[in-house]
């Protein structure tokens, strides 16, 4: 078993390297737990061409910092102003953190990856195809070990005050706002409450109710979401505590699947938003100190040259918040991520930001409506919104200060089903868009927002679609990390473009949260036993009160009166039913399915809404007899590969053309055509 790491030993000579300023990053501690630490990690498992990178290390432990209020570049946290303060006038913080790096510095590359963790789960592991884990610590922690192969150290850093200790996350202690005399601040907040089992007796609220008087409060109810919304009388449900309601009579359960909303008046609002500056603070901490303010060693000091981050998913949407809000410039202007690789983020922003915050939500087709996520502005350039006449743009203040990062934003179908991924490169009119120069946008086709397990439909109607992202996503970070390290271009944008006729538009519905994609238009095959309804969430522009710009929601859940969408679009599809925009991988260019990244509720869950994050698999048939006797219009295995032989060249072919793009790595297609070998496709 590996020893805890003597970690300050072997950092000083670094450290000495460089000149401290402890002050700049508001980083004012680090305390790392030699109990939970481990050097070497990964059972001494020896990374790199030869083994020359050598063993890595893992640090664990605790970070303190304080954010200091009159600070412009901190202004911009609602309720900062509201937070306790420290003697010297600031705002603390304390936050776990975790890093993997080479022992030798001399070994690594150079880079730091901020793993930018998900509900404080880190999310890097699974570029090395390994399971996921915040505390590493054997040798198949590191499945292929891609990321140590390359010499990064990764960094992962507690940000969203939601996450749970009690399962693991990566947690962050920030502040609760209060009035000037010390009172508790209150306000208007609102639960979105779907449970999936009829087992729901209870559920928990975000922040404490301001009052148990249940006239205060509204609770409702429907079966689907474009039904109306039914009140549950007063006597129908109860507070059991501050914290937590039921409905009545006791042991009453939620009913599977129905949506409840609840809207009250809350307490004590955290400043959430100062997860955004101590993530800001604790990068530039490690790349530029070398010491904190205590005198301890920054563990990486002398090691980092260029930052890049990698997130999926909820903190992909943080990034947008991050950088739209200028939190990519630290207390020094110095540019604090250098190249940032978002999966699955969409165009939407992630309620951080707000008072009563709740970053951990996020709105699909039957899911969390009615909250401030996807609110303009989407995309990078400054534009001006054609419904609300409000001029804005998420790049404009890295722009102003210069330190933009290199972006890729890559997004699944599902993010252009369910999430208006379509905005992130489109006006509000649905109009392309150019690239902005530092950004690029990539759909990987077919894809749903997670990996489906195989052979499984959960609440589905269909199989769920088991396509992986991650060989393309780890073309994605080579390419980046090139754009960023010597310039090289990185490859073109692949989306759904209106100008070369890939794009079907979303036609929203009246009256209704969803709209509908046409079949005709879409191109979607009748596949016998599938049903296509053309669902798709629409973006509505939502009136959530004057003072939303402050942080401050005053109208929730906002009206639905006005019913203004913005246009949205999706990937035509081939004969297949596979879309034919974007980064089409070997399952989807070579198919044995047809993949979505849509997919629809079955009979008891909601049936016939979308199933939320989950795209579906549907087989091809084996033989021309098969299908035909199906009924079914798309070719079959046999009349598409002939045999076994001309699969694996059809893998081989899809495979090796990405490759060209630098959208695929040598090691990935080798793994596509030997897993196309091993397959008993047409044996």
């Amino acid at each position: 078993m590996a020893k805890p790491f003597p970690w300050t030993a072997l950092v000083v000579a670094a450290a000495l390297a460089v000149t401290a300023s402890p002050a700049a990053a508001h980083i004012t501690r680090i305390v790392i737990d030699p109990t939970l630490s481990e050097s070497p990690a990964f059972e001494g498992r020896v990374f790199g061409p030869d083994g020359r990178v050598g063993p890595y290390e893992k640090l664990r432990g605790r970070a303190y910092g304080e954010v200091d209020p009159d600070d412009p570049r901190n202004a911009v946290i609602t309720d900062l102003a509201g937070a306790p303060r420290n003697a010297r006038g600031n705002v603390e913080y304390s936050m776990d953190i975790v890093i993997l790096k080479p022992m030798n510095p001399g070994t690594g590359n150079r880079r730091l990856i901020l793993d930018f963790n998900n509900r404080g789960d880190l999310r890097t592991a699974a570029l090395n195809d390994a399971g996921l884990t915040n505390n590493p610590m054997k040798a198949a922690d590191a499945g292929n070990g891609f990321l140590m192969d390359l010499g990064y150290a990764i960094a992962g850093n507690g940000w969203d005050f939601g996450a749970s200790a009690e399962a693991g996350g990566l947690t962050i202690s920030v502040p609760v706002a209060r009035n000037a005399g010390g009172s508790s601040v209150t306000g208007p907040s609102y639960e979105y409450i779907v449970f999936d089992n009829p087992k729901s007796l209870r559920s928990t609220l975000t922040y404490p109710a301001a009052t148990l008087d249940r006239m205060k409060a509204r609770l409702t109810v429907r079966a689907r979401l474009d039904d109306q919304p039914v009140e549950v009388p007063a006597d129908g449900w109860e507070y059991v505590d501050a914290r937590t309601i039921r409905l009545r009579p006791a042991g009453t359960p939620f009913r599977q699947s129905d949506i409840y909303e609840f809207t009250y008046t809350a307490k004590d609002p955290v400043v959430a938003a100062v997860g955004l500056a101590a993530t800001r603070d604790f990068v530039s901490f490690l790349r530029h100190e070398a010491k904190d303010a205590a005198g301890a060693a920054n563990p990486l000091a002398g090691a980092v040259r260029h930052t890049l981050s990698f997130s999926i998913s909820q903190p992909s949407r943080t990034l947008n918040d991050f950088l739209a809000l200028g939190f990519n410039q630290d207390e020094r202007g110095r540019r604090v991520v250098d190249g940032m690789l978002k999966w699955t983020g969409g165009g939407s922003g992630v309620q951080i930001n707000y008072r009563f915050a709740q970053p951990g939500r996020t709105e699909r087709n039957r899911q969390n409506h009615l909250y401030p996520e996807g609110v303009f502005p989407f995309a990078y350039p400054v534009m001006t919104d054609h419904l609300s006449g409000r001029a804005a743009g998420r790049g404009a203040r890295c722009e102003a200060s210069g330190t933009c990062p290199r972006i890729f934003d890559a997004n699944s179908a599902n993010e252009y089903w369910v999430k208006a991924g379509s905005l992130l490169h489109t006006d509000t009119k649905g109009d392309d868009l150019a690239d902005p120069a530092y950004v690029r946008f990539y759909l990987i086709s077919g894809l749903s927002h997670g990996v489906g397990a195989p052979n499984n439909r959960s609440i589905c109607q269909q199989l769920l679609n088991p396509t992986s992202p991650f060989p393309a996503l780890r073309a994605l970070l080579v390419a980046l990390d090139r754009w960023v390290s010597d310039g090289t271009a990185p490859p073109p944008s692949q989306v759904p473009r209106r100008a070369d006729g890939t794009a079907v538009m979303a036609v929203p519905r009246p009256g209704r949260q969803t709209g509908v994609v046409p079949r005709e238009l879409l191109g979607w095959p009748a596949i016998p036993g599938v049903t296509y309804t053309g669902l798709i969430t629409n973006r509505y522009h939502l009136d959530f009160g004057p003072l939303l710009d402050k942080g401050l929601v005053s109208k929730i859940p906002p009206s639905l009166a006005d019913r203004r969408s913005y246009p949205i679009f999706v990937s035509r599809v081939d004969q297949d039913g596979n879309e034919v925009a974007g980064i089409r991988l070997p399952p989807v260019a070579a198919p044995l399915a047809t993949t979505t990244g849509w997919a629809l509720r079955r009979e008891g869950f909601g049936e016939n809404d979308g199933c939320e994050a989950n795209g579906q698999s549907v087989p091809l048939r084996r033989t021309r007899a098969e299908r035909q006797a199906a009924g079914d219009p798309r070719l079959s295995l046999e009349e598409r590969y002939a045999n076994h032989a001309g699969y694996v060249a059809g893998v081989g072919a899809a495979a090796r053309r990405l490759e060209t793009q630098r959208l695929l790595l040598p090691a990935d297609v080798r793994r596509y055509i030997e897993e196309a070998e091993a397959s008993e496709v047409l044996r």
